[in-house]
């Protein structure tokens, strides 16, 4: 009976272990293969503000910005040459840019007059 437990228990270990073997085998990249990672920044705006979740990422990639109005009147909000539609006081919007380079972006608000009264910023991709 003792030899019968030992013999399941090895069993079990050597299955185990081969399994635990072949995890990083199975995500392993290759041949320059990279990683996608997914970057979210919040962007909360008024009457005129923008306050981001982070003003900076470590390296060049896809970033979604998602961005509240929290005024009460219509905002948007561009960056990278892309912007949002209007959005009306209380929506969210989604906003996808890819930075291919290094460097300071300027963010802003569209609607005349809004980008001067302060609905404006730097977002820095180092």
């Amino acid at each position: 009976m003792r030899q019968l437990g030992i013999r399941s228990f090895l069993a079990l270990a050597t299955a185990v272990i081969a399994a635990s073997a072949l995890v990083p085998l199975a995500s392993a990249r290759t041949d320059g293969q990279r990683r996608a990672t997914a970057t979210t920044i919040r962007v909360s705006g008024g009457e005129f503000y923008f306050k981001l979740s982070t003003k900076s990422i470590a390296k060049p990639g896809k970033v979604t910005f998602s961005f509240t109005n929290a005024g009460h009147m219509q905002h948007d909000f561009r960056i990278g040459g892309k912007q949002t539609p209007l959005i009306r006081p209380g929506k969210t919007a989604k906003l996808v840019v890819t930075f291919k380079k290094k460097g300071k972006y300027t963010y802003l608000c569209t609607v005349p007059g809004h980008a001067s009264a302060g609905m404006k910023g730097v977002f820095t991709v180092r």
